[in-house]
C-alpha cells in the first residue's frame, strides 16, 4: 500500500525541498486539474512541486455536484466525443483508480408525455449505456430500465402522481469531491511530488520572457520563497486570468464563472430509493443521493463578484425549491434545509465564437516559454485535462518523458479495497469499532482506514463519534490533521467531512472539539483554538446572512463580512 503522511513536518519540508532545487514541473493551484496535473508528473518521473493558496480543493472542486459522470444532457447537443471521453473516465475511476470513492449512484428521469418522449429520451439513455460499454470500462454499472408509472412511484413515492407518465432509470456515480482531491493529492505525494497548501504564488519568476519559476508566500509561517521550474503550469480554475495577470501577458483565452448552488437536505424529506434528474427550463435539476442526505442542484449564473467565497442568495434558494417541489408530492421547505453551498464553474470565454464553443470542454495553452495553462472541463476528465497539460509541458524539457500511466495508477487507498470490503465483519471484531463504522471509513479512505484505525488504538477516545456530528469519528478529525495537510478548523468541517453542510448547526457545535483534536498536532494553543472557533462561527453566520439576500450583490457583501483566518 503506498501512502505518505501530509502533516506539518512534511508541509514544511516540501517547500524547503521546492525551493532548494530547480523542479521539471512546478503545478499552481491544487483543484482536481492541479493534483491530477502533479499526479501526472510524478508518476512520469518528474521532480514535481504543487502549490496552493488555500486548502486542497477549497475552490470549485469542493463545491460540485458530486458527480462522476458522463454528460447525459450532452448528448442532446451532439458532443459525443465529450460524452465518450468521460464515460471512459468514469468506468475507470469506478473500477480501477478509486473505487473506495467512486460509488454507482442510481437516477430516475420522469416521463410528463407519453409516447414520443419515452422513445426520445429512451433512445438518448440507450446510446449512453451503449457508449459506456463500448468504452471497455462500463461493465461495473447496471443498464438503464423503462418504468410505468406504477412501478416509478414503487421506486420514488416522494413523486406526485401528475408528475409524470411513467420514467426511465439509469446509473452515473457519485464522488466526495474534496476528499478525492485531498486523496489526489497524497497520491502525487506517495510517488515524490512536493506538495504545499497555504502558499501563494506572488509573482513569476523570468529571464527574458521565459518563465522560469514562480515566487510563494508561506501563508502560514511567513516568508517568501523563489521556487524555480523548467515548465510551470496555471491550474487556477476560475483564478487563471488573475493568475495570468502575474506575467502581464494576454491570454489566448479567458475564464468566465459561472455560478451554480446546491442545497442539502434530510434523507427523510423526499421518500426516494433513487436519485432524480428534472428538467428545467433553462437545463437540468438533479436530486443526489448523499449517505443520509439529498443534494439538491444546481443552478447556472453568471459571477463576477468574490471568486474566492460566492455566496448562494435567497432568489437561488428559492429557484431550486421551487422546481424540485413541481415533482414533490410533499413540497420542501426552508426549514427542510440542512446546508447550502455555492460553487463556480471555470467555463472558457474565447475571444471568438469559435473557442466560446470549448465553453464545457478544456484547453490546453503555452502562451509564454515556460509556462502552461489549462482550463476549463469537466471534474469527470481531470485525469485527461492533466495529461494534455503535462504533454504540453514536456515539449519544453530537455530530455525524453514517459507517456501518461495515470491511468493504471489506482489513488491511495484503491489498491486491495476490495479485499478489505470483504473483511470489515473480521476488522470490526478485532478492533471493537462497528461494522457500520467501518463501511463508512472504508468508503472514505480505502485501505488507509488502517491508519485511522491504529489512531484508535492508540487512543481509545477517538473511536466516539464527534460531538453534534455522529457520522464521523474524533479520530477523522486528528487524522485530517495529521495524514491530509488540514490546516485550519475550516479545512476539517468543510472539506475533510462535511459537517458544514450535513447538520442543521452548520458545525457549530462540532467547532470547538474538532479545534481542540487538531491542537496537539499543529501546535495552538489556546487562544489560537479560539480564534479557529471564531473564525469558523462567524463564517457560518456570514454564510446564513448571505442566504437571506435577495441578490448576487448584498448575498456577496453579506458573506465577505467574515475574513479568512490566512488572509489572502
Amino acid at each position: 500500500m503506498r501512502t505518505t503522511t501530509l502533516g506539518p513536518a512534511q508541509r514544511a519540508a516540501a517547500l524547503t525541498r521546492m525551493a532548494d532545487k530547480e523542479l521539471d514541473i512546478l503545478v499552481v493551484g491544487a483543484g482536481v486539474v492541479g493534483a491530477g496535473t502533479a499526479l501526472d508528473a510524478a508518476t512520469r518521473g518528474l521532480s514535481t512541486g504543487l502549490v496552493e493558496a488555500r486548502d486542497w480543493a477549497a475552490g470549485t472542486s469542493s463545491r460540485s455536484s458530486k458527480l462522476i459522470h458522463g454528460g447525459l444532457r450532452y448528448l442532446e447537443m451532439l458532443d459525443f466525443a465529450l460524452v465518450r471521453e468521460a464515460l471512459k473516465e468514469r468506468g475507470l475511476l469506478l473500477g480501477r483508480l478509486a473505487p473506495h470513492l467512486v460509488h454507482p449512484v442510481p437516477f430516475l428521469y420522469p416521463l410528463q408525455h407519453k409516447g414520443w418522449e419515452r422513445l426520445y429520451a429512451g433512445s438518448g439513455v440507450a446510446l449512453y449505456d451503449a457508449m459506456s460499454v463500448s468504452s471497455g470500462h462500463g461493465r461495473g454499472l447496471p443498464l438503464h430500465r423503462h418504468l410505468t408509472r406504477k412501478h416509478a412511484l414503487r421506486v420514488a413515492p416522494a413523486l406526485r402522481k401528475d408528475a409524470l407518465v411513467g420514467a426511465l432509470q439509469y446509473y452515473d456515480a457519485g464522488v466526495d469531491d474534496a476528499r478525492f482531491v485531498a486523496t489526489l493529492v497524497r497520491t502525487a505525494a506517495s510517488y515524490g511530488a512536493q506538495v504545499a497548501n497555504q502558499v501563494r504564488v506572488t509573482g513569476f519568476l523570468r529571464e527574458g520572457e521565459r518563465v522560469v519559476g514562480a515566487r510563494v508566500h508561506d501563508g502560514e509561517a511567513g516568508g517568501e520563497y523563489d521556487i524555480r521550474a523548467k515548465q510551470v503550469v496555471n491550474a487556477t480554475g476560475v483564478w487563471t486570468d488573475d493568475t495570468q495577470a502575474l506575467i502581464a501577458e494576454r491570454g489566448q483565452f479567458h475564464v468566465r464563472a459561472s455560478k451554480g448552488i446546491h442545497l442539502v437536505v434530510p434523507k427523510d424529506r423526499i421518500h426516494s430509493t433513487t436519485g432524480l434528474i428534472l428538467r428545467t427550463e433553462k437545463s437540468v435539476l438533479f436530486v443526489i443521493p448523499w449517505g443520509r442526505h439529498w443534494i439538491v442542484g444546481t443552478t447556472d449564473t453568471d459571477w463576477s463578484l468574490d471568486k474566492a467565497h460566492p455566496a448562494a442568495s435567497s432568489a437561488d434558494i428559492d429557484y431550486l425549491l421551487d422546481h424540485v417541489n413541481s415533482v414533490l408530492a410533499t413540497p420542501l421547505t426552508r426549514d427542510d434545509v440542512q446546508g447550502v453551498y455555492a460553487g463556480l464553474r471555470p467555463l472558457l470565454a474565447g475571444e471568438s465564437d469559435a473557442t466560446s464553443k470549448l465553453s464545457r470542454e478544456h484547453t490546453v495553452a503555452h502562451p509564454v516559454p515556460g509556462l502552461v495553462v489549462v482550463a476549463g472541463g469537466k471534474y469527470t476528465t481531470y485525469r485527461v485535462m492533466a495529461k494534455d497539460a503535462v504533454d504540453e509541458a514536456v515539449h519544453g524539457l530537455d530530455h525524453r518523458v514517459a507517456p501518461c500511466c495515470t491511468e493504471e495508477v489506482p489513488l491511495a487507498g484503491a489498491e486491495g479495497y476490495q479485499a478489505e470490503w470483504n473483511a470489515r465483519a473480521r476488522t470490526a471484531a478485532r478492533t471493537g469499532v462497528h461494522v457500520a463504522r467501518i463501511e463508512h471509513l472504508l468508503q472514505r479512505y480505502g485501505t488507509l482506514t488502517r491508519e485511522v484505525l491504529d489512531l484508535i488504538a492508540d487512543d481509545p477516545s477517538l473511536a466516539a463519534p464527534l460531538t453534534g456530528a455522529d457520522d464521523y469519528l474524533r479520530a477523522e478529525v486528528v487524522y485530517a490533521a495529521a495524514y491530509e495537510g488540514a490546516r485550519h478548523l475550516d479545512d476539517v468541517l468543510a472539506r475533510r467531512t462535511r459537517i458544514s453542510i450535513e447538520t442543521f448547526d452548520r458545525g457549530t457545535r462540532s467547532a470547538r472539539e474538532a479545534a481542540e483534536l487538531m491542537a496537539p498536532v499543529l501546535g495552538w494553543d489556546a487562544h489560537q483554538i479560539d480564534k479557529e472557533v471564531e473564525y469558523y462561527e462567524k463564517r457560518v453566520e456570514a454564510e446564513r446572512e448571505s442566504q437571506l439576500q435577495p441578490d448576487d450583490l448584498t448575498a456577496d457583501a453579506a458573506r465577505l463580512g467574515a475574513p479568512d483566518i490566512v488572509p489572502l
